[in-house]
């Protein structure tokens, strides 16, 4: 692998660490205690905050500004972080924050993920692998998108939302309850439209497992859904009594009824939220004490 370049312009923590091959551009920023893989790529005019540990191959665009402090009033000031996986794509001013503590303080984003120009990540996330953001997508504190998720431009996503594998998002949808695994959801308020047979088959799987899933769409969520039950947890009930169902559509099973039966307002992560209204407190009070008023 070839030697780090670091442009002359840019400012590079010395208790930064660098692998090898590592190219910073200009005017580039690398903060206190960060980690950068092999083989990354600052292209220029990127920052990138303290306490980030990058794996190998990740390349940051211009203007990106990735594991700078979160974007949330309950959020302490203590030193957070934020973990990359390897061979990710940060395209121009794409945002990624770092954790709070009341929620363990780690963002977390896997591998082979693609994040198209001006998506935000915000505090606590978790994004899994092989993803792709189209650019505007903004993720709410939270946030959890499992593997293989495809979102399309200007998307905006709810706190404590789950969206299941291989799932797709319209473009300009807004997401406020889990996506089930595998379906395709559009509009505001958004709906499921279909199952991602599309993405199913770039994605290697046989006939088989795509039938199983086209059988479960159909009794969850197709035109013909209601001869099935009257309710999503009556439909539901109806394909787990079957004894064939494959591993995909288990997951689907297993992911709505964890969203409808266990979650809050849709969203299974709410149940295990800890924040409270006085983790905020210290901010409003601040306020009031110095005659302000709340806004």
């Amino acid at each position: 692998m070839s030697a780090t370049q670091i442009h002359p312009t840019a400012h590079v923590d010395p208790t930064a660490e660098l692998g090898e091959g590592v190219i910073i551009g200009p005017h580039c920023v690398v903060g206190p205690h960060t980690v950068l893989g092999d083989g990354c790529v600052l292209r220029n005019h990127v920052t990138i905050g303290p306490h980030t540990v990058c794996g190998r191959g990740n390349v940051f665009f211009a203007g990106a500004v990735i594991g700078e402090d979160p974007q949330d009033l309950k959020y302490r000031g203590t030193a957070t972080r934020l973990e990359i996986g390897d061979d990710n794509v940060f395209r121009e001013h794409v945002t990624a924050n770092r954790g709070t503590e009341v929620a363990g303080g780690v963002t977390r984003i896997g591998s082979h993920n693609r994040f198209m120009a001006g998506c935000h990540i915000a505090h606590d996330a978790t994004v899994g692998s092989h993803c792709i953001l189209s650019n505007g997508v903004q993720l709410a504190g939270h946030v959890r998108l499992e593997d293989q998720v495809t979102m399309g431009g200007i998307v905006g996503v709810h706190h404590f939302t789950t969206l299941g594998r291989l799932c797709y998002v319209g473009g300009m949808t807004r997401i406020v309850a889990d996506v089930p695994p595998f379906m395709i959801v559009e509009g505001n308020p958004s709906r499921i439209r279909g199952f991602n047979e599309t993405g199913m088959r770039r994605w290697g799987f046989d006939e088989q497992r795509i039938a199983g899933i086209r059988e479960a769409y159909g009794i969850l969520f197709g035109p013909r859904s209601a001869s099935y039950g009257s309710s999503i947890l009556e439909r539901l009930a109806v394909l787990e009594r079957r004894g064939d169902l494959n591993g995909e559509v288990r997951h689907l099973c297993e992911s709505v009824r964890r969203s409808l039966h266990d979650g809050v307002y849709g969203r299974q992560l709410e149940l295990h939220r800890r924040d409270t209204d006085s983790d905020r407190q210290a901010y409003y009070g601040a306020i009031s004490r110095s005659g302000g008023g709340h806004p």
